[in-house]
Order: structure tokens, then sequence, then C-alpha cells
């Protein structure tokens, strides 16, 4: 994972790496958060968004719903996602791809829903979507901490 800067032109933020925010941001906010706001692509290639549960566990945003969702029959389709908690203010955004974990003998499985029973006081189960990053954002004082997170494709 590499931290920069994202360029955003005529928006302030700054060109050196003083006052970037550490990782721990993102992954503290992740855990704490009730829920999140996941976007995903419609067949027809027009935007849908919905807040959804979800859990961090072992370095992963983890989220779920019904599979017959208008949502996880887009992430069905197509894996790319957008997923940003309910601030405005101290800002998490994360893109990337999904992968649904269905094989109750997954690594994941049994962590994610005493995740889940820990947080919403319900287990939840499988199928689970697991977001592997490709870019975050962040940021808690626009835009002198605005931070960005490149992770390896191949990760």
């Amino acid at each position: 994972m590499k931290t920069t800067r994202p360029h955003i032109p005529q928006y302030g933020i700054p060109d050196h790496e003083e006052g970037l925010l550490p990782w721990s941001f993102v992954t503290e906010r992740l855990e704490k958060a009730r829920n999140y706001w996941v976007a995903t692509t419609r067949p027809d290639g027009t935007p849908h968004a919905i807040p959804v549960w979800g859990v961090f566990v072992d370095g992963f945003q983890f989220f779920s719903g019904g599979m017959h969702t208008r949502w996880a029959r887009n992430l069905s389709a197509n894996p790319h996602v957008a997923l940003h908690l309910e601030s405005g203010d101290e800002v998490v955004i994360i893109e990337g791809r999904v992968e649904l974990v269905s094989d109750p003998e997954s690594p994941h499985a049994k962590p994610v829903d005493a995740a889940y029973v820990a947080k919403y006081q319900m287990p939840h189960g499988l199928p689970i979507w697991k977001l592997h990053p490709r870019v975050a954002f962040a940021w808690s004082k626009f835009p002198d901490d605005t931070t960005r997170w490149v992770f390896d494709p191949s990760g």
C-alpha cells in the first residue's frame, strides 16, 4: 500500500507528505461505523447506492444483505464497488472489487459471524461480500490532511 495525496486541482490539497493520515484513521472508523454506504453499477450502467451493515475483520471490510436485492445482483454482475461512511466530516471512501464468500469452510466465515454478533447482537451467516481495496481516501480537516492509499492490485 502506498500513501500519497490525491490529485484534485483547485481544492488546495497540499503537495507535501506532512499531515498525511495514518491507515489507522481508516481502520478505526471502519471498525466503529454501524452503517456503510455501498455504490454499485446497474447492468444498464446507472449508479445505485444503499446503506448496509458490515464489519471490519482481519484487515478487510465485509458487508452483506439479501442476495436478491438490486445491489447484490449488481455486484454479482460487476464486482466493482465504492464504499463510504456516513460522515462528511471524517471521510473514509474505499473503492475496489468484491468477492462473494459463501463457503462455510472459508477462514472468514466464523470471525465475520462473531464480529456481527458483537456489533449487531445477531449472527449473519453466509454469503457475505469481502471488499478488496484498490484505492482509499480519507480526511478530517479538508484539504489539509486529505490522504490517498493505493493498494497493490495483486494483493
